[in-house]
């Protein structure tokens, strides 16, 4: 009878997308055609023009690639309340969670997670929940024991009354007893509840004071002299699901030794990824991060309906659903929500192959991360297994079932606590084709990314699947340096890829990665290389003023009608798609001037660690963004308000764009008290025009944070070294602009 039910469990449908797309092309008319303007006046003009035309092109190819990301977007729509009936025993799932320092990813932080996963609303027999702790943290493991304490509470409580926000520290934020007439039972166990919430939170807070939690014995006693980099594997089973309705829930800390590369978050997965696999080896795994908790309690549910089904399904590798943020200050001061890219770019994207994997809020299917091909029910033998696996027979063996699609037998998952040490030893991947064949893939900082290019190079698809109210939500980087750190950890592990033999090159004439989705990997890989032509042009208006030359047509010219049109047409074009998806001017300035900025410096520091790294120089360093668990105690009004001003430290990433603004101000200065030859040599006369002066007062204008930054201190001013160093490389470079006029 299942198979009678009239519904699917999801389908996409295509949107109506005609006037995006007649803007979009237009803009890349307009392109197209400053381009033949270019070559066709480039033997009258000098170097200048042609840096002009080169920079010029890559833009034209970025908005071309971005086009084609954006040309075909669906929606997706699912039917959960099919789900059960087609398939009345549901699918076991794995959930990881992983964190890695406990300061700058604060235990309670990462206990909300778990509390969120462990009340999704799913048979809790069905669950499973692995924490990757690769801080080695006493704190973080007695924060979870504790929480596991409360989560026999938590949980019931959130089928009972289904609770919509299963993370404690959200859902409490409001009061629900003064703003409805609920029940007394309801308004009894509500108080209870929080009340309970309040003491763990207030345990976890005063551990966190002590240089150890607790006396470091019985289950804490490992962590007893601990290095976080060298240490044996730590596994604890802190609740298993028996009677209680609570998912199992597993603590992992691999082992770490000096000699051995750990290959950081990749690592910590695949090391989750082969415990699972011993002690459940549900078909299914969602990997969140620790700060991201689940909001919609039904999307397990959303997420199966699109990888269960009919058999043209079952192709489907991995769902993917977005980042989205509870902290969002509005407005987006640092550019980091990126809720116009997931609405154009990632809805377009779903309409091709599908969406990258991006780290976290992600759906796998087990078979998928352990190497399969669409349609191919694996078989593999003992030797293949050893050579492909490890040399756990134990795990061979729930590899197999897993590729096969087979459940095994699962005994109790504590009867597999010795061999999961095995499978976390720091050596067990020696020999064997962990990190490069399956699992998560290894050779750079965007492990997510170089990963799901792994997957979809062998044909299988995925979804971006946008729901109401959102599937998880995280914690945005609330600063300028952290901000730009995980810009710079992006742009470094995007390019590390681009160069390696993973890139999307190779895959497309060896896989089966489809030639569109192609042009978006190399869009995605690309971003830190757009830091050399973005200074470059940003340069070129206070260049020409100091060297008296021009880039743009004069305003005689009507060739000047190019540049204006693009300049016109892709801020309304953006302005649009901003207010569409309702965000206001502002937020659309805000990321406008922070793309600038983050091109200049966050991307361009990112191509010089991976040429540092290509010559043998140094190594790419992974650096965990902070995140904040709370508000800042001297939040100014400014921030509550909206409009949080930009921060700073002494990192060298703002250098870049204090050089150029000094430099651009200088220029200007220079124009205004006529301190520049107002004839050249040759005779012919002032060469900057008006389009070079408003092109750098639109530069001073983008970079403002910066500018403001000269007069302030604290973490609101520019350090006074990082001021000095910047004055010096602007010395430098307007003295090689006025080299020219001689």
């Amino acid at each position: 009878m299942a198979n009678e039910i009239p519904f699917p469990l999801y389908h996409k449908t295509a949107r109506k997308n005609t006037i995006q797309r007649a803007l979009d092309t237009t803009l890349l008319f307009l392109l197209i055609s400053l381009l033949f303007y270019r070559l066709l006046s480039l033997k009258t003009h000098g170097f200048v023009w042609l840096l002009a035309f080169l920079c010029e092109s890559w833009f034209t190819f970025f908005w071309f690639l971005i086009v084609n990301a954006k040309w075909n977007p669906v929606d997706i729509k699912t039917y959960p309340q099919s789900l059960e009936p087609r398939f009345p025993e549901l699918p076991a799932v794995d959930m990881f969670v992983t964190t890695a320092d406990p300061v700058r990813e604060p235990p309670i932080m990462t206990v909300n997670t778990v509390l969120s996963l462990l009340a999704v609303d799913y048979p809790a027999d069905k669950l499973a929940c692995y924490v990757s702790d690769d801080g080695c943290s006493a704190l973080t493991f007695y924060s979870l024991v504790e929480s596991s304490k409360f989560a026999k509470l938590w949980v019931r409580f959130c089928k009972k009354y289904k609770v919509q926000v299963r993370a404690p520290f959200r859902y409490f934020l409001e009061d629900p007893i003064s703003t409805s007439a609920p029940n007394l039972e309801f308004k009894e166990e509500w108080e209870k509840i929080k009340a309970e919430y309040e003491h763990l939170c207030l345990k976890i807070k005063e551990a966190s004071r002590k240089s150890a939690p607790c006396n470091l014995t019985h289950d804490l006693a490992v962590f007893a002299n601990i290095e976080t980099s060298n240490h044996p594997t730590i596994i604890k089973i802190i609740g298993e699901n028996c009677e209680e309705d609570v998912p199992h829930l597993v603590y992992i800390s691999r082992e770490k030794r000096p000699k051995y590369p750990h290959h950081f978050k990749a690592g910590a997965m695949n090391v989750l990824s082969r415990v699972s696999g011993l002690m459940t080896n549900a078909p299914f795994t969602l990997n969140v991060d620790c700060d991201m908790f689940v909001n919609n309690p039904q999307v397990v549910r959303e997420a199966l309906c699109q990888l269960v089904g009919r058999e043209s399904e079952r192709d489907m590798g991995f769902i993917q659903y977005p980042q989205c943020f509870y902290n969002a200050t509005k407005d987006d001061p640092y550019g980091n929500q990126m809720v116009v890219l997931i609405e154009y770019i990632g809805r377009g994207l779903a309409g091709l192959q599908g969406p990258p994997y991006s780290g976290t809020g992600c759906f796998h299917r087990r078979k998928v991360i352990y190497g399969a091909w669409p349609g191919n029910a694996a078989s593999i033998n003992d030797y293949e297994a050893m050579k492909e696996f490890g040399k756990s027979e134990e795990f061979q063996e729930s590899a197999t079932h897993a590729l096969k699609g087979e459940k095994g037998i699962r005994k109790s998952i504590s009867d597999y606590l010795e061999a999961s040490f095995q499978v976390a030893a720091c050596d067990y991947e020696s020999g064997s084709s962990w990190g490069t064949k399956f699992g998560w893939i290894y050779g750079s900082m965007t492990e997510d990314v170089l990963t799901g290019l792994n997957i979809h190079k062998k044909g299988w698809k995925s979804n971006f699947h946008l729901l109401d109210p959102p599937a998880f939500l995280g914690c945005a980087p609330t600063g300028g340096p952290a901000a730009m750190t995980q810009q710079k950890r992006w742009a470094t592990g995007l390019l590390e890829i681009l160069v390696s033999k993973s890139n999307p090159i190779v895959f497309t004439l060896t896989g089966n990665l489809q030639f569109r989705l192609y042009l978006f990997y190399i869009y995605l890989l690309s971003w830190g290389l757009t830091s050399v032509p973005e200074l470059c042009y940003a340069a070129l208006p206070a260049y020409c003023i100091i060297a008296n030359s021009h880039f743009l047509p004069k305003v005689q010219d009507p060739a000047i009608l190019i540049p204006v049109a693009i300049f016109v047409t892709y801020n309304m074009l953006t302005l649009r798609e901003y207010l569409k998806v309702d965000l206001s001017f502002r937020a659309w300035w805000n990321n406008m001037r922070m793309a600038r900025i983050t091109a200049t410096s966050a991307y361009l520091f990112g191509v010089l660690a991976v040429v540092l790294k290509l010559l043998g120089l140094s190594d790419t360093v992974f650096e965990v963004t902070q995140k904040d668990d709370e508000a800042s105690e001297d939040e100014d009004d400014d921030e509550i308000n909206g409009t949080a001003k930009f921060t700073f430290d002494e990192s060298p990433i703002f250098v870049p764009g204090t050089t150029l603004l000094l430099v651009h101000l200088t220029a200007l200065l220079s124009l205004c008290l006529g301190l520049r030859p107002l004839v050249h040599k040759d005779g012919q006369g002032s060469g900057v025009g008006l389009g070079e002066v408003l092109c750098s007062l639109w530069v001073v204008l983008c970079f403002r944070p910066f500018m403001k930054g000269l007069f302030r201190r604290g973490k609101y001013g520019i350090p006074s070294s990082t001021i000095f160093k910047s004055t010096s490389l602007a010395f430098v470079l307007v003295c090689l602009g006025t080299a020219s006029w001689a």
